[in-house]
């Protein structure tokens, strides 16, 4: 069943033409102290809209597994889904860099694994890949640098660790936990990542980290210090009411808007009242053809030729 036809830019969803973000782009973002942004997303016609609003980079994050798929966590998104999610999100995008995020275990168990993995990501359309761990997987950031594989980081709350980490919960509170966070993001840029996530660290931390770094942060629950921040996409437009972490700001009440308009949308077709004439197709009416037109060919009558 087809949704619409092709879209056409118009003044409404046309953009001003720049060029793609890249890691120079984002590089010089850091030294210029301009803000970077970075939303999750999962298919074509959302990556179309970011892109389009001037979003500058799209993580296609394991994410899915739970706003997309219903999981609890994002333990059960394989590589081939996460390849599937990435093709379509290339395809709605011609500006932001696409990020592919690894999912668990296709990188953890050998680097032959994880080359493997992150290329089929950049084969799908990533312009990067991400990748969850400190220290413990420098050597597998550096193997992916060294192949031409540009590698984001990601510390602090590590969602694939949710069960070693007892849960969703802020890392780096404690002396110990706050060095080993810290030491995981400079372990990280030595083996040559070119940005990393900071997710659930106080504040102060996130700050100190961002202050050393010589590449660019990026926040999730780590306060207003980083280089820039990333979200859900989902959170943001509210589409959850029932997840209502501190550190997510909903824009817009998302749920209400959707459930609204198929409430409307069910209400005026069971009342007959959708589809109306503005949108039915119609036969063209077929020509009415006056007797004073017709004439005598061989004894047939045809239409007249005027």
């Amino acid at each position: 069943m087809s949704s619409q036809f092709p879209v056409t830019p118009t003044a409404s969803n046309a953009s001003p033409k720049r060029p793609p973000v890249t890691l120079r782009t984002l590089a010089q973002m850091k030294r210029d102290g301009q803000r970077i942004t970075m939303l999750t997303g999962y298919d074509a016609t959302f990556a179309r809209l970011l892109d389009g609003a001037g979003i500058d980079m799209i993580l296609v994050g394991d994410s899915l597994g739970m706003v997309v798929k219903g999981e609890q966590n994002t333990l059960n998104v394989s590589i081939e889904q996460m390849a599937y999610h990435t093709s379509a999100v290339a395809k709605g995008v011609s500006r932001a860099h696409v990020v592919g995020d690894m999912p668990f275990m296709s990188y953890q168990s050998n680097d032959d694994d994880a080359l493997k993995n992150a290329a089929r990501l950049l084969q799908a359309g990533a312009s990067s890949v991400k990748l969850e761990g400190g220290a413990k997987i420098a050597k597998t950031v550096v193997r992916l640098v060294e192949a031409g594989i540009p590698v984001m980081g990601h510390v602090g709350l590590m969602p694939q660790s949710v069960h070693a980490m007892g849960g969703f919960v802020v890392q780096g509170k404690d002396p110990e936990s706050r060095q080993r966070v810290f030491d995981d993001a400079v372990a990280l840029q030595e083996a040559g990542a070119y940005a990393i996530v900071l997710e659930g660290i106080p504040e102060d931390l996130a700050r100190d980290i961002t202050d050393t770094l010589t590449i660019p942060t990026i926040g999730i629950g780590a306060g207003n210090c980083c280089d820039g921040q990333v979200l859900v996409l989902y959170d943001l437009l509210g589409l959850n009411p029932d997840f209502t972490p501190k550190f997510v700001k909903k824009y817009v009440d998302g749920a209400a808007v959707v459930q609204e308009a198929v409430r409307t949308y069910v209400d005026e077709v069971k009342r007959q009242v959708f589809p109306d004439d503005d949108h039915t197709f119609h036969a063209p009416k077929p020509k009415v053809v006056s007797k004073e037109s017709l004439t005598l060919v061989h004894g047939q009558k045809v239409v007249g030729h005027h």
